[in-house]
């Protein structure tokens, strides 16, 4: 039987890319109605594993959230929303496939989830209410992440993490 045997951290550096990647302007992770700051840095995190660019509105408190969060200390890909339903509704115009992380009724298991094959915006809404009522038409499509445990939902950063890795066609 062979051992497991893991990667080194230079085997690891070899297979990567060697730096930040510049905004490829195809996915984005878009939790637009920010709850905890916390979450940001991770979803930061996975914005990178995958490529992806975050698009984040501009509150008080979101870009030093973000800096904190951010243990990879590169710059990341970030795009500042201001107003996130204008920002929405210009994506969409753009020709974004507008996919929201949320519990509803024609929304898809995430297990189904094609991976995107044109520039895609995954929004993610508030931790406690979701995605705003105003913004739910401005989605085309809905995923659902299938739970079998008591709790509502899983927060804003593993929500959207699985999400990402469904859309970028790593899992």
């Amino acid at each position: 039987m062979t051992a497991i045997r893991p990667r080194t951290p230079a085997e690891l550096r070899r297979s990567r890319r060697p730096r930040a990647h510049s905004c490829w302007d195809h996915l984005y992770a878009a939790p637009l109605w920010p709850l905890h700051g916390a979450n940001l840095g991770t979803l930061a995190r996975t914005c990178d594993a995958v490529g992806a660019c975050l698009a984040l509105p501009r509150f008080p408190w979101v870009p030093e959230a973000l800096a904190r969060g951010n243990t990879l200390r590169r710059p990341l890909c970030v795009h500042w929303t201001g107003d996130p339903l204008g920002w929405l509704a210009k994506q969409r115009e753009r020709g974004a496939h507008v996919v929201g992380v949320e519990l509803a009724d024609e929304a898809v298991r995430l297990a189904d989830l094609p991976a995107a094959r044109q520039r895609t915006v995954m929004v993610l809404g508030h931790e406690q209410h979701g995605i705003p009522p105003e913004a739910l038409d401005l989605l085309d499509t809905c995923v659902e992440i299938p739970m079998i445990g008591t709790g509502a939902s899983l927060n804003v950063a593993v929500a959207g993490s699985l999400a990402l890795y469904r859309l970028a066609g790593l899992l």
